[in-house]
């Protein structure tokens, strides 16, 4: 099992940017501020919290000034790239929430995204003052450098991953439009996930606004029906009627099918959790013209209170011919994960075409021996 994110901030890790705070910085103490980022309840902290734990204290051992503090910050963050340095933007939401900051913590937080993402950050400046944070995301939605003008769609997600939500957008998104209407052709492909992965958190809550968006914008470029088609990813997934129809897949019923001879097994039909399952499906395409069709299973996964939440997998999406087999095998595997944790009980996979259902069966898993 590979070893947690959370355990990339190691003592060495801290001691080496400490020593890089201190080479521009001589009052900073990278020794004791190493042991104060360890100290309890540092090995029961979470990834996140062990983010904003070093945040909190950097901004005890910076001066306490918080543009003195920033302009330290500048001189060496160009050498703090990648993941771990989120505490860089973390260390602007903690520290920089007074109103007379507000365009100095804007401007840290587009420096410190080419570096790491500010996307967490942002969204506390979000929730406080909408309007005003917008003027500088749709600033930056301009932007010649991609990690900028992905910050201004990442950051305005309604439901970002790991992120506070953003209740305001869920139910009025109209401000992030504006937004992905500058991106929506980007040449960046960093930049044109985020967009459909925001598009994708607004047909959550408000379909039919995506809905009309993709009919305002397919056939535009290619990169845009790119975007259009993965935003409304989860649309196609629950078979929304039209979505379905506007990309172009193929619909069915059983007055009009449009296979037969479906086979669908999971073996073995029981496992430990950690252990691996393989599918097996087989299809017959009994139309005479070309259809398009996406395939997927869902696992409706048990979780800690008893309860079931379905997870959709990917297996194939493509136009074909009358008379055609379509088969195939994935195997899946049950260990746990950062993200998802597994109990024992009844497994219900589900085989779905165009988000219908179309065949299922069932896998036991059991409790692993320690």
């Amino acid at each position: 099992m590979s070893e947690p994110l959370k355990n990339i901030y190691s003592s060495e890790f801290l001691k080496d940017f400490g020593d890089k705070v201190h080479k521009v910085y001589t009052e900073f103490n990278s020794e004791l501020f190493t042991a104060c980022v360890l100290s309890p309840p540092w090995a029961e902290l979470e990834l996140k919290a062990r983010i904003h734990k070093i945040a909190e204290k950097l901004g005890e051992y910076l001066p306490k000034d918080f543009e003195d503090a920033l302009q330290i910050l500048f001189l060496i963050n160009e050498d703090c790239v990648g993941f771990p340095y989120l505490f860089f933007p973390d260390f602007v939401a903690t520290y920089g929430q007074n109103k007379k900051h507000f365009e100095l913590s804007m401007n840290a937080l587009e420096r410190f995204t080419e570096q790491s993402s500010s996307e967490f950050a942002i969204r506390p400046f979000l929730l406080n003052d909408p309007e005003r944070v917008m003027v500088y995301m749709f600033k930056w939605s301009l932007h010649k450098n991609e990690h900028i003008r992905r910050f201004s769609s990442e950051g305005c997600r309604p439901r970002l991953p790991w992120g506070t939500s953003l209740p305001m957008f869920k139910n009025n998104p109209s401000p992030i439009l504006k937004i992905l209407e500058n991106l929506m052709a980007d040449t960046s492909l960093y930049v044109r996930k985020s967009v459909a992965n925001n598009l994708n958190d607004i047909s959550k809550d408000n379909p039919k606004v995506v809905i009309e968006l993709v009919k305002k914008w397919i056939g535009y470029s290619s990169e845009t029906d790119w975007i259009l088609r993965k935003g409304c990813r989860t649309l196609v997934r629950n078979a929304n009627p039209i979505a379905l129809d506007l990309f172009g897949y193929t619909d069915f019923s059983d007055e009009n099918p449009l296979f037969k001879n479906v086979i669908f097994n999971v073996t073995p039909k029981e496992l430990k959790i950690g252990d691996s399952c393989e599918l097996n499906y087989s299809i017959d395409i009994v139309r005479n013209t070309p259809s398009h069709i996406r395939l997927e299973y869902g696992i409706d996964f048990i979780k800690s209170n008893s309860r079931l939440s379905r997870k959709l997998f990917f297996l194939s999406d493509k136009t074909m011919s009358g008379g055609e087999h379509l088969s195939g095998r994935r195997t899946h595997n049950f260990a746990d994960l950062t993200t998802r944790k597994h109990y024992p009980g009844i497994h219900k996979i589900t085989l779905l075409v165009n988000g219908i259902e179309i065949a299922h069966s069932t896998l036991n898993i059991i409790e692993s021996k320690k």
